[in-house]
Formats: C-alpha cells, sequence, structure tokens
C-alpha cells in the first residue's frame, strides 16, 4: 500500500501504453553507456532510465517473475558460477 488516501499516479506502460497505477507498475532501470574511443578527447557518458510496465507486459518480457520462481532462477545461477 502506498501510505496515502485517494488515487495513486499513473504511469503508462513502456510496451504496451496501458495507463497503470504506480504501486503496482514494475520499474525497470536500465543502464546506457555511450563512449566515442577518441585517442585526444575521450568522452564517455554514463545514463539510467527508468521505465514502467504493467504486469502482464512484465511477466511477457520476464522482468517480473513469481518469488518463487525468481528464487529458484537465483538458485540455478548460482549452482553454474559458485
Amino acid at each position: 500500500m502506498s501510505g496515502r488516501r485517494g488515487r495513486d499516479r499513473l504511469e503508462t506502460c513502456a510496451s504496451c501504453g496501458r495507463a497503470v497505477p504506480r504501486t503496482k507498475a514494475v520499474e525497470y532501470s536500465t543502464r546506457t553507456h555511450f563512449t566515442t574511443d577518441l585517442k585526444e578527447d575521450n568522452v564517455t557518458y554514463t545514463g539510467f532510465s527508468d521505465q514502467y510496465y504493467c504486469i502482464s507486459c512484465a511477466k511477457h518480457r520476464k522482468i517480473f517473475e513469481k518469488k518463487k520462481q525468481q528464487a529458484q532462477r537465483l538458485r540455478e545461477k548460482k549452482g553454474l558460477y559458485g
């Protein structure tokens, strides 16, 4: 719960454009990294952007999944690399 009364702020889904309350939306942070790779003046830029998805689009893109499946996937990754 948001802890305040009234209506939550609406966010638009980055995939389908659906208006979703902020408490239900899945926030996904992306990192962009640009570099010019010049000898003299090497310019590097790193930026972060937050995108909001509705639950159905987040499930489809595998950003959001049930906690049990997410924990199982993490255990499998630790088994492979650890």
